[in-house]
């Protein structure tokens, strides 16, 4: 029986603290499910890119990271905007999953109490490894985000000219 887990994030951008979280589940599990989640979203300064685009970041980045996209599946659901419903909602879109993968408390809880077992991986630096931060790197100019992610992550960027985008949204283009 092939054991998955399921790993929900908005991965806005993908970035080296994700990668991680992923290489970590994948030496508990035999596949992980990775949820984008907000897919409904994009162009907006918290969640700027489309569900298709953060799709192939995800794709491009965990193969930059030598890590088998074979054992990995990437589905983007919208939002529902009820957290009691969620994880039913969730799993309506996704292969049959054992375990949930998160930190986040509320995420946590979630998985907890629909019945599914939670692996919760090891902290990894947010004050560094953050999107929010990532993003806001962007705004102010630091072309210091581009070690933060992988180099895949980075060419998707600039090839659909993000960094453009979210300055324009934010009003600082």
């Amino acid at each position: 029986m092939v054991v998955r887990a399921l790993y929900p994030g908005r991965f806005q951008p993908l970035h080296w603290g994700h990668v991680s979280v992923v290489r970590w589940a994948l030496e508990r599990v035999d596949e992980l499910i990775i949820v984008i989640g907000t897919a409904q979203e994009s162009h907006t300064i918290s969640n700027p890119f489309t569900a298709g685009e953060r799709v192939l970041m995800v794709r491009e980045g965990l193969r930059d990271a030598g890590i088998d996209i074979s054992r990995i599946f990437i589905i983007p659901v919208p939002d529902i905007l009820m957290n009691a419903a969620w994880i039913a909602y969730v799993s309506i879109y996704v292969p049959p999953y054992r375990y949930g993968v998160a930190r986040n408390p509320l995420v946590v809880r979630l998985f907890k109490e629909a019945g599914y077992e939670v692996l919760i991986p090891p902290a990894y630096d947010r004050e560094v490894y953050s999107s929010t931060k990532i993003r806001l790197m962007m705004i102010r100019g630091d072309e210091g985000w581009r070690r933060l992610v992988p180099p895949s992550v980075a060419k998707i960027i600039d090839e659909i000219r993000g960094v453009e985008r979210i300055r324009e949204i934010s009003g600082r283009d």
